[in-house]
């Protein structure tokens, strides 16, 4: 037995007989703390560029919806090829779990190369059109040079990151990440104020520190420290196999991508009602997707645990993963939700102290904390899907809360209700999601075997 063969049957063992809820932990816990760490960076970036002013803070706020499409390609590749090496590897096919992984990667470098391109060429045209007013635009472009550069590392991070989670080596992908975002934080105070390059030391911190992070994550490919391997000579452009990967992340892109479209969207709405507004709802997202992604981390814990037993058959851990990480990310989420309504204003003005943002973040944040407790389902239901080749109905799934729902309700309530009507579009979009999510949820576990094909020790 060779090396490669030695270690796939290791790691096989471990994610087809640890008890699930032991498992599950161990998968998650590294992705919390990269999560954690990462929107930690994104409260203290914030934070530090709202001592620039009012107009800064909104344009972190219209660069994250492009940072959101970068985002968006990297998951694309990383889901959809991570999903398909975890059913490969679960079935112990070696070989083509790394040809799956090194075209996923080599398809996730090409299109970051093509959004930088696409940056640069369409710069001016590009700020404009993720939602910056005219004194909003100026720190917009100063911010989002840098990330054009590091568009081809940030997408590629994000794939191999994926790959990593789905192999059950999350804490691999932990390493490379978390020291990404610790030399951001860092990298921010540095440059934005020791050396005075404002809200460009911000963009800068970010494009450096991404690189790092980029090159640790290929380590661990190019020294063997995985199952799967990134070899070029394995890349095959091959249309069965691309649309593989592509139809299997299609729901991850359509998440992303909508996330994208609805920040812009949102952006442009509350433009009209000053700089204040869109910075009010910026902070507001940014502290609802802080609180989400504790039980965003369980779940993804919970995808490699659910794709590679479905992929060795083991119908029952699938059955038991599902329920537990559900039960986890609901209690989590719920708390967090509940601690966040005890003090709102407190929270918005880590970001922004400024009467007019807490005022327009306050009704906002309230309302989204409180349907926030229907997330957990929807994400399980929507994961559940996707890890399994459910294509159709995970890419259905995926684009209800960001676009089917959220967007018509962003456009009717805005000219219903105005800002309040900005405000409350988000949470009746959770809602009309949790319903839908139920039935598919339902559906998936009447239809999911309810025995394994072969013995299983848990």
């Amino acid at each position: 037995m060779t090396n490669i063969e030695r270690q796939a049957e290791q790691q096989f063992q471990k994610m087809t007989e640890t008890p699930i809820w032991r498992l599950i932990i161990q998968l998650s816990i590294p992705t919390i703390i990269t999560m954690l760490i990462t929107n930690i960076y994104n409260v203290v970036d914030t934070a530090f560029v709202g001592r620039l002013g009012t107009s800064a803070s909104g344009a972190v706020g219209v660069v994250f919806g492009f940072m959101a499409i970068i985002q968006a390609f990297g998951f694309l590749f990383g889901q959809g090829g991570g999903s398909i090496v975890s059913r490969l590897l679960g079935n112990r096919e070696i070989d083509r779990a790394t040809t799956t992984a090194s075209t996923a990667f080599a398809c996730s470098l090409f299109m970051g190369v093509v959004l930088s391109v696409f940056g640069f060429v369409s710069l001016d045209s590009l700020v404009v059109w993720l939602g910056s007013t005219p004194t909003i635009a100026p720190y917009a472009k100063s911010y989002i040079i840098y990330i054009l550069v590091a568009a081809p590392f940030m997408t590629t991070s994000f794939t191999m990151n994926n790959l990593l989670r789905y192999e059950g080596k999350a804490a691999l992908g932990m390493v490379g990440m978390l020291t990404g975002s610790i030399l951001n934080i860092a990298g921010d105070y540095v440059l934005m104020f020791v050396f005075k390059m404002g809200i460009a030391g911000a963009g800068l911190s970010t494009c450096l520190s991404q690189v790092i992070s980029w090159g640790i994550l290929l380590s661990m490919f190019v020294r063997g420290k995985t199952t799967s391997r990134l070899r070029m000579t394995f890349v095959q452009i091959k249309a069965a196999l691309l649309s593989d990967i592509v139809l299997t992340g299609l729901p991850s892109l359509l998440r992303q991508a909508l996330n994208s479209v609805t920040t812009i969207l949102l952006n442009v709405l509350a433009a009209s009602y000053g700089d204040e507004a869109v910075a009010a709802m910026s902070i507001v997202n940014r502290v609802t997707f802080f609180v989400f992604s504790i039980a965003l981390g369980m779940g993804q814990g919970y995808q490699p645990v659910s794709a590679f037993n479905y992929g060795a058959h083991r119908y029952r851990r699938v059955r038991k993963a599902l329920w537990f990480t559900l039960i986890s990310g609901e209690i989590f989420i719920t708390l967090a939700a509940f601690g966040v309504i005890q003090f709102p204003d407190d929270i918005i003005r880590i970001f922004r102290d400024d009467a007019a943002v807490v005022a327009i973040g306050h009704r906002a944040l309230i309302l989204q904390m409180l349907v926030l407790p229907s997330l957990p389902l929807c994400v399980v239901t929507e994961m559940t899907y996707q890890c399994t080749g459910h294509k159709a109905g995970a890419a259905l799934l995926s684009s209800l809360r960001g676009g089917v729902f959220f967007i018509p309700s962003l456009l009717i309530l805005s000219k219903v209700h105005g800002l309040s009507g900005i405000q409350e579009a988000q949470p009746l979009a959770y809602i009309f999601s949790f319903v839908i999510s139920i039935v598919f949820l339902t559906w998936y576990l009447g239809h999911l075997p309810k025995e394994d094909e072969l013995p299983t020790n848990d």
